[in-house]
């Protein structure tokens, strides 16, 4: 299967992705950002039932680029999503 290749923005849509390529998706997605100088992101996982959410957000309090996460605005979609600081190294 051929990699996708993703514009490298402050917000990643979770949605046309399968449960499975998000762990390695999130990792190789911030240090992309990272080395764009970007260091805020908003991850889109959806409202849904809150399970994405749940995994995206165990997924974060492990990863060492993460500074630290928390439900984006309301305008910015609120519980369906996921403002994610990441480190500066």
């Amino acid at each position: 299967m051929e990699p996708v290749h993703l514009p490298i923005e402050d917000t990643l849509d979770l949605h046309t992705f399968r449960p499975n390529e998000v762990p390695d998706l999130l990792d190789d997605y911030f240090a992309e950002c990272i080395t764009a100088g970007i260091f805020s992101v908003r991850i889109i996982h959806g409202k849904g039932h809150g399970i994405l959410k749940k995994r995206v957000r165990g997924l974060l309090k492990k990863n060492p680029l993460v500074e630290s996460f928390k439900d984006a605005p309301p305008t910015a979609g609120g519980w369906g999503a996921t403002q994610v600081e990441l480190k500066r190294l």
